[in-house]
């Protein structure tokens, strides 16, 4: 295989709101937690064990501003995207680190705003099953090259 591949896919719980970041030019990112969970038996004390890794994600633009409409804590979502890991220097010099999920795609599977909200919101299919990537605008979700 000649090529490489960074593809992450998620399903888990968001552990806090969508915190927005707006930049000149009218460009935006939206942050958040996931947790995933791990279920399995200890097998000395037949305890159940649940171990929860937290993920942070980063959505872009107008898939910025559609999660930060319809997410808030605790919902539920399936991501697709890459790791990115990323440094910079801290206001006393340290050099920190992280490491991020760039979200490409992503799905609704729970969310508290849509439930709550009496009447439904427009777009939802577009809102729940939607691709991001800004190659494939002119051509359907759907749509196959053969």
């Amino acid at each position: 295989m000649n090529g490489t591949l960074n593809k992450v896919m998620l399903i888990g719980h968001l552990g806090d709101d969508v915190k927005m970041h707006y930049f000149d030019g009218g460009n935006c990112i939206g942050r958040f937690q996931l947790a995933t969970n791990e279920v399995y038996i200890n097998k000395t004390t037949n305890e159940k064990i649940t171990s929860t890794e937290w993920h942070n994600l980063v959505v872009r633009n107008k898939a910025a501003e559609i999660c930060e409409k319809y997410l808030s804590k605790g919902d539920k979502i399936y991501v697709e995207g890459r790791i990115k890991s990323r440094q910079w220097q801290a206001e006393d010099g340290t050099t920190k680190y992280t490491t991020e999920i760039q979200v490409t795609e992503f799905t609704f599977l729970t969310t508290k705003k849509e439930t709550g909200n009496h009447k439904p919101h427009q777009d939802q299919e577009s809102v729940k099953n939607t691709n991001f990537d800004a190659s494939n605008e002119s051509l359907p979700i759907n749509d196959l090259p053969f």
